[in-house]
């Protein structure tokens, strides 16, 4: 590996060990076993590889979840299943990057004063939810719709509070049969009684 890539796998111990926050340059200058001087000739600042790290973690996070989604083969299982299977295997993954979740609720809760990592991440937002979408339809990707995004939306606040949830206590967390049970209660409830069938 390169500085530039050292850098990032760096910022990314860091980001799970310390915290957006916490992290200084002469964390992620030590974790990656170059100089000072190479965050500021690779990335420009500090703040800039900490966003790539965020994002280039988010994206590995990503993969996780698509194998651990994918890893499921049972062609017999209905949507419901689906669904609630997703959820648990979603919530598997929150055990390996559970540094990198609180990481970004930590950007987040600082994000009016780090306007870069703001645009990074709105910018992602479209992508995230057409990918959330999918996956929760085990699907490798769907069309880029207003409906698709739409539902890529809830998708995408469910997993917001999920992740919240987890970080507070995993053992309260929900499973993917609770996430399904509060999905047909809020859909009773707000479209009224279902048709069975």
């Amino acid at each position: 590996m390169g500085n530039r890539e050292d850098l990032l796998a760096g910022a990314k111990r860091c980001l799970f060990d310390k915290g957006y926050g916490r992290t200084t340059a002469r964390d992620i200058a030590t974790a990656a076993g170059v100089s000072l001087a190479a965050i500021g000739y690779h990335f420009g600042s500090k703040e800039a590889l900490l966003n790539a790290a965020m994002m280039e973690a988010t994206g590995e996070w990503g993969e996780a979840v698509d194998r651990a989604v994918s890893a499921e083969t049972d062609s017999t299982l209905t949507s419901q299943e689906r669904f609630a299977r997703t959820w648990d295997r979603v919530g598997e993954t929150f055990v390996e990057y559970r540094g990198l979740w609180a990481a970004q609720f930590e950007a987040i809760a600082q994000i009016d004063r780090t306007p870069e990592l703001k645009e990074v991440l709105a910018g992602a937002q479209r992508m995230a939810r057409l990918a959330l979408s999918a996956m929760f339809q085990g699907l490798r990707e769907v069309p880029d719709t207003d409906d698709e995004v739409a539902l890529g939306t809830l998708y995408q606040a469910l997993l917001a509070g999920y992740a919240i949830q987890w970080l507070l206590d995993p053992e309260q967390a929900p499973s993917g049969p609770v996430f399904l049970r509060g999905l047909r209660l809020a859909s009773e409830r707000v479209l009224g009684p279902v048709p069975a069938g």
